[in-house]
């Protein structure tokens, strides 16, 4: 057949009627294997784009990614669940996704930089740059979150990439074009939106929540994404910059930024607002409609708590360390997870392990917190949320903390910041007031947060997961007494725990008995 090259050619892609007889053919009720056939044919296109005219070029890539766009979303959604999924499932869905996304992206941006080098049919798609920007965005955007979920160091490149995207958008003045940015997806888009959105996502999220939150706040984020604006003048209003001409992470603006003409400032005055509404919305028991989850289905309750964070990030100023850190080399036994630390930690419940657990060495720690840098290998199953028992060595009582931010280096390297709950957990054992006469079964063990400087009557304890109860009240045996625990407020809750505070009555005999 004579190709588009203008010479004759036998590969399928060089005719569009062909390249759809390959789309017609991939698998439409196996989400896995088409979106991984796809995504070797979008390989393809680049390998083959320098014989290709742009405008067939980017034609062939339309026709994939969108075809690819259903079963992405599908596998966004097993990815992203409430419940864990197996490492097999896990490693699997994440090769997939991170994989058609790499190759998406770099494709849309191969097309955007042969048209910016004036390549054979540039011309051709000039009213099409719009639609290309933003689905460049959004693909990078797709391979961002997989990155962010395995905590993985990001590519200096990529920054270069949505530099380019958004760069070129402003120099020929189509940042703001209104398209559409899948069939099937409602409302339009534009590439100053999708930009926006991604610094203002990346910079609340990366690091810091787990997987399934990252991708609710990106979510709540997109659907706001008509309130956020960027600036390239500072006006003391901006909460991150992004630099076009030294492309790196977004960064929260400081009041002594120097300023100059590549920085783009990203305001969200505007997008609080609609947060807020939403919020209303969500704390009357409703998800709106109109916020999309990529067809999934997250409880209320779940989506209001991320989006109140969510606020809080975009609204507060980033918190002052309140203790010093210091400098030190210090080795600390941890145990992951509360049934790991009640193994690990002997707190008088007879769980000691002959185990030895895991040693990993402290880079820096104050009165608050600690960071380690572990090899990924020694923290399997460590992530954002993760409770973790510690002992320093010459140390005999174990803490408890909680991970609240992890990345990778480029050794792979896992650096693990955990905030400190107490340095001294003691073991108790608890009992449902209500029902604690019936059986002796029913008796709970639980870590207390032995907390000496706290004057408030109250106590804090780590438990089983789903055993704190609003409308319970507990009663604790420890050190020797009895004690009421009304409940307050559950603090947190993690996969393998609930953190939970009590009012705390002591009991004389008489009373305690009952």
């Amino acid at each position: 057949m004579l190709g588009i090259f203008g010479k004759k050619s036998d590969h399928p892609l060089a005719d569009i009627k062909s390249a759809q007889q390959i789309l017609d053919e991939v698998p439409k009720n196996d989400s896995l294997h088409a979106v991984q056939e796809i995504t070797g044919w979008i390989e393809s296109i680049v390998e083959l784009a320098d014989e290709f005219r742009l405008d067939h070029e980017l034609a062939v890539l339309r026709m994939y990614d969108e075809a690819a766009q259903p079963h992405v979303r599908k596998l966004m959604r097993d990815y992203f669940t409430v419940q864990p999924l197996s490492k097999f499932q896990e490693n699997r869905l994440w090769m997939v996704l991170n994989t058609f996304y790499t190759h998406s992206e770099q494709a849309h941006h191969d097309v955007l930089d042969r048209f910016r080098n004036g390549g054979r049919g540039a011309s051709s798609i000039k009213s099409e740059l719009a639609v290309l920007g933003v689905r460049g965005i959004a693909a990078l955007s797709g391979r961002l979150k997989m990155i962010a979920a395995r905590y993985a160091l990001v590519e200096p490149a990529l920054w270069k990439h949505l530099s380019d995207y958004y760069g070129h958008a402003e120099t020929h003045e189509y940042q703001y074009n209104a398209v559409g940015l899948y069939p099937g997806v409602t409302g339009n888009t534009s590439v100053s939106q999708e930009f926006a959105a991604l610094l203002a996502w990346y910079g609340v999220s990366a690091g810091v929540l787990s997987p399934l939150q990252e991708h609710i706040t990106e979510r709540l984020i997109s659907y706001a994404g008509t309130g956020l604006r960027l600036d390239d003048q500072y006006n003391g209003n901006g909460l991150f910059v992004f630099d076009l001409s030294q492309p790196t992470p977004p960064m929260r603006l400081a009041g002594d930024a120097t300023v100059h003409p590549s920085l783009r400032f990203l305001s969200v005055a505007d997008a609080l607002k609609m947060l807020g509404s939403l919020l209303k919305t969500l704390e009357k028991g409703i998800v709106p409609d109109d916020v999309s989850f990529c067809g999934a289905t997250y409880e209320t309750d779940l989506v209001r708590d991320i989006l109140r964070r969510l606020i809080d990030n975009l609204t507060q100023p980033l918190p002052t360390r309140r203790n010093p850190r210091r400098k030190i080399n210090v080795n600390l036994k941890v145990a992951n997870g509360f049934f790991k630390m009640l193994e690990q930690a002997d707190i008088g419940l007879n769980f000691m392990s002959s185990s030895e657990g895991e040693t990993w060495d402290v880079e820096d720690i104050s009165a608050t917190g600690f960071r380690s840098v572990v090899p990924v290998p020694r923290a399997e199953g460590v992530k954002i949320g993760s409770l973790i028992g510690s002992r320093p060595e010459n140390v005999q009582n174990w803490g408890a903390g909680i991970v609240r931010r992890l990345s990778r280096d480029d050794k792979n390297n896992l650096h693990i910041g955990v905030e400190v709950l107490s340095t001294q957990i003691v073991g108790v054992s608890l009992a449902d007031r209500i029902i604690s006469e019936d059986t002796e079964k029913e008796i709970e063990v639980a870590m207390y947060l032995n907390r000496p400087a706290d004057t408030s009557g109250e106590a804090w304890l780590l438990m089983k997961p789903n055993t704190f109860s609003p409308s319970h009240s507990m009663n604790m045996d420890l050190n020797g007494k009895s004690y009421l625990l009304l409940p307050l407020a559950l603090v947190e809750s993690g996969d393998d725990y609930d953190l939970a505070r009590y009012r705390r009555m002591e009991q004389e005999g008489a009373a305690a008995a009952e």
